[in-house]
């Protein structure tokens, strides 16, 4: 009988035993470490939301500009004197008023050109337009400068107290011939 011989040398090689791969400990996540901070993430999730929520009813509610009335009371027709301008509104309402001889009228304060402010120079008896030099008359006839056409007039009249009333929501524009319409002027 023949009995096989082994030698050392035919056995199968011996492997260094296996050892378990570590991870960073940052990268080290349990179950306990993860519901640990699971709040936090949803309080970050929710600040995200609540901001872009914010952001979106900014947008649907802009601000307000809150302006003056229209209409206005001006005084009596004694409070002004013939061929002088009132520049008691101008500020408030963007109004001048204006009594000559026969009759009282609200002119804008806004010049036809570009919309700047005129000054009233009583000493020219005229208002000057600072942004490109226009200048009008008393009347809000334009004369001078690049402004296409007279200041506009508003609305005017008596109330039942004796009061005048300026009213912003009627223009009456002189080359359209609106200026002989009763409502532009009152009587002085």
């Amino acid at each position: 009988m023949n009995t096989p011989v082994t030698s050392s040398s035919q056995s199968a090689p011996v492997q260094p035993p296996s050892r378990p791969v570590q991870k960073p400990d940052d990268a080290n996540m349990d179950r306990r470490s993860f519901i640990k901070w699971l709040p936090l993430g949803w309080a970050a999730f929710a600040a995200v939301v609540a901001g872009y929520g914010t952001l979106v009813l900014r947008y649907l509610f802009p601000n307000v500009l809150f302006e003056p009335k229209q209409s206005f009371l001006a005084g009596t027709i004694d409070d002004y004197t013939a061929g002088e301008v009132s520049e008691r509104f101008k500020e408030r309402y963007g109004v001048w008023v204006v009594r000559d001889s026969e009759k009282i009228y609200a002119l804008s304060t806004v010049c036809t050109h570009l919309g700047c402010t005129p000054n009233w120079l009583a000493s020219e008896a005229k208002f000057k337009c600072p942004c490109h030099g226009s200048g009008f008359y008393k009347t809000g006839i334009n004369f001078e400068g690049p402004a296409p056409r007279p200041l506009e007039r508003f609305k005017i009249f008596l109330a039942d107290d004796g009061e005048i009333v300026v009213d912003k929501t009627q223009k009456f524009q002189q080359e359209k011939g609106e200026w002989i319409d009763p409502d532009s002027y009152i009587l002085a």
